[in-house]
């Protein structure tokens, strides 16, 4: 396994990723603020279970794959628009509760599919994990899918750790601003907003 220098220095190169603004950071803050702290972690927690199965893809070489297979690579590129576009009309659909009103609860299945599945069909989230994760894995060190395992599991919590802190800083915000009539649509368009923006940034990006 890793020493714990190496350790270490990928933790503080992962703490430098996860501060700055992302588009999960954008889904967790936008889901928290529009639906909730609860709907806001379990997003959070799909997510996380994405980045360790793009932890583990990258450790069997199918980032790879994509890699020399431009066309694959496209082909869940544009999958992933075409969800998040998916996503963003359900929400601008859907009527935003009146001003006092309680937001109706999300179930748990879909909040954490939702995170999951934005994340997992990010090729670039893969190739994230395909570039950088290598740089910590050595055949020195013993066998390479543990270690790359290894490093999925500090992944994985040190960002659950930053969204769990996103989810209820965006949450606390919208409880203050909650009074305002104008704070369920701002809500339902930000949610919206987040989606399509995340949709621009696969096809354009």
């Amino acid at each position: 396994m890793q020493s714990l220098s190496v350790l270490s220095l990928y933790l503080a190169a992962l703490v430098a990723v996860y501060v700055l603004p992302g588009p999960d950071m954008a889904l967790v803050m936008a889901t928290s603020a529009s639906r909730g702290v609860g709907a806001g972690l379990l997003t959070a927690l799909g997510i996380a279970a994405s980045r360790f199965l793009h932890v583990m893809m990258s450790g069997l070489g199918l980032a790879a794959l994509m890699t020399t297979h431009p066309m694959l690579f496209s082909a869940v590129r544009w999958i992933g628009a075409g969800y998040l576009l998916w996503m963003a009309w359900k929400v601008i659909r859907s009527q935003p509760a009146a001003a006092g009103e309680p937001v109706p609860a999300e179930s748990t299945r879909a909040a954490i599919a939702r995170g999951f599945l934005t994340n997992l069909l990010n090729p670039k989230a893969l190739m994230f994990c395909a570039l950088f994760l290598p740089q910590f894995v050595s055949p020195a060190h013993g066998a390479v899918l543990p270690q790359f395992a290894l490093l999925g599991v500090i992944l994985v919590a040190t960002g659950l750790c930053f969204d769990t802190a996103y989810a209820f800083a965006a949450s606390g915000l919208a409880r203050r601003l909650k009074g305002r009539r104008a704070m369920p649509k701002l809500q339902k368009g930000l949610l919206g907003g987040v989606f399509v923006a995340m949709a621009g940034r696969l096809i354009f990006g």
